[in-house]
């Protein structure tokens, strides 16, 4: 477990919040499952590539994930890290250790095994789609539904694989289980639309277009505001079915803390960052809420009592 937060704190702002304060199992279920995500996210984002080295690694990916081999893993992974895909050292360093980040994901229970290894799958296969659509070494999204599609693929599929580890050996929650798959895919996508919209000006420097030319900036921010309302709303279904306070308190901070970055880049523009003291007071706000016994988060159905 050490390993494995050393790697989110190196590769995560956000998450390397919000993990810690789930329960085990699915504390480490999920901090291995983010570090799968960010190791095809990365190859991915592999700016320093070709189009066809990138769409290679993600298939070469996807083998390590369905076939255990160690001797290859770290021969992959090496020659990953090696390559200088990326100018950034957590994400670097993240590649070296992607035959550990496999053996800690194959320590985890057969069920825990078989939620995250489908849904890593799913999304990086996804994106090896999307790379290979792209002009050249440009990823150029055409329109909000394209924008809305990749949210999915990156984010959305995100949410699946946490409600499913939420769920997993805790019976209390199977009464909600449907109202949460319902949200589950749009709590990722608002999450990712929030950081496409910060990151915006870096991601275009990039050859990253992920906002689409053709829409209004005004489209995506009401977008993602209506998908954080259901992000919000998803998080208050858990509260009142009595999740344990860790997986509330898990779900409820990156939603606050993309409320917050929201407003922040709608004043002041791509690149404005909520400050540590802020985020503290998030922090501080959402415990505050929890131990009253209140909502977690506030919009929509989480504006009742809890």
């Amino acid at each position: 477990m050490d390993r494995i937060d050393a790697l989110l704190e190196k590769t995560s702002r956000t998450f390397a919040l919000a993990i810690p304060l789930l329960p085990q199992p699915t504390r480490r279920e999920l901090g291995v499952a983010y570090l799968l995500f960010r190791i095809a996210d990365t190859l991915e984002d592999a700016n320093g590539w070709s189009q066809q080295q990138r769409v290679a690694a993600l298939d070469q990916y996807v083998g390590l994930l369905r076939e255990p081999d160690a001797a290859k893993t770290r021969e992959l992974g090496e020659r990953w890290a090696g390559g200088m895909p990326i100018e950034h050292d957590g994400y670097l360093e993240l590649l070296r250790h992607t035959d550990g980040v496999l053996r800690a994901y194959r320590a985890l229970s057969v069920a825990a095994q078989r939620i995250v290894g489908e849904h890593t799958i799913r999304t990086t296969r996804g994106m090896a789609g999307f790379v290979e659509r792209a002009e050249g070494s440009v990823v150029r999204l055409r329109d909000v539904d394209e924008l809305r599609r990749y949210c999915y693929t990156v984010a959305g599929i995100v949410g699946e694989l946490s409600t499913e580890l939420f769920l997993l050996e805790r019976p209390a929650l199977e009464p909600v289980a449907e109202e949460l798959r319902q949200r589950a895919a749009r709590f990722g996508e608002a999450l990712q639309l929030v950081n496409i919209l910060k990151d915006a000006d870096f991601d275009t420097t990039e050859g990253r277009y992920y906002l689409p030319s053709n829409a209004e900036r005004a489209t995506v921010f009401a977008l993602a505001r209506e998908n954080l309302g259901v992000a919000a709303d998803y998080t208050v279904v858990l509260q009142r079915a009595g999740a344990p306070r860790g997986v509330v308190a898990f779900c409820a901070l990156p939603v606050r803390l993309a409320y917050a970055a929201l407003d922040r880049v709608q004043d002041a523009g791509p690149g404005a960052k909520i400050g540590r003291e802020r985020v503290y007071a998030i922090v501080a706000e959402m415990n505050q809420a929890l131990d009253a016994g209140h909502p977690a988060v506030g919009t929509g159905i989480a504006a009742q009592s809890v």
